[in-house]
């Protein structure tokens, strides 16, 4: 049910109890029937890309897919017109990355893409975040378009923000998943 009116709750339907425990039920059972050697490939994959290995599970399960990129807020690299270069901790974390995944940002005007990339070396690519007044669905297409405009399927990006309206940024464009920019970097000090 939705429309006027509806708070977006749990729906009141028939059934509702049933899924939610057959759901837990289902995803409960699936660790332990995932061969010995695939869970060591991915705990392997999870510090590759260091994500604490239930971080990272969690958002190969839900997406389907391998995590290949990461996009970061302005925000999450700590980035400003008067700071457009990472923080070395920071870049030390992206670098360290190597090739495990593509290393994506999405920075607030009046900071210039172009000044982030020649500042910030750690940096593959970087785009013109959605702002306040950006629309969802143009955030969804601008974002959607950036990801896509790398190569990368979106439901392979993990998200990296620090502020809940980038939050939103995930939902909208479909990543693959959204790890706080305080989870993330938490190893680079």
């Amino acid at each position: 049910m939705s429309g006027i009116g509806h708070n977006g709750g749990p729906t009141m339907e028939a059934g509702y109890g049933f899924r939610k425990v057959a759901w837990k039920k289902a995803r409960q059972s699936l660790l332990p029937s995932l061969p010995l050697e695939i869970v060591r490939i991915h705990v392997a994959r999870a510090k590759r890309l260091g994500l604490p290995y239930r971080t990272y599970a969690t958002i190969r399960a839900t997406s389907g897919h391998d995590i290949v990129a990461f996009l970061f807020s302005g925000n999450a690299l700590e980035l400003s017109p008067a700071r457009p270069a990472l923080p070395p901790q920071l870049a030390r974390r992206l670098e360290g990355l190597g090739d495990a995944a593509g290393r994506l940002a999405a920075v607030y005007a009046p900071l210039s893409p172009a000044i982030v990339l020649r500042e910030s070396p750690a940096i593959d690519a970087a785009e013109r975040a959605p702002d306040l007044f950006t629309s969802w669905s143009e955030a969804r297409s601008r974002l959607r378009g950036f990801v896509r405009g790398q190569g990368l399927p979106p439901d392979g990006v993990v998200l990296v923000s620090a502020t809940a309206l980038e939050r939103e940024w995930c939902g909208a464009a479909g990543l693959a998943g959204m790890v706080s920019a305080e989870a993330f970097f938490a190893r680079a000090e």
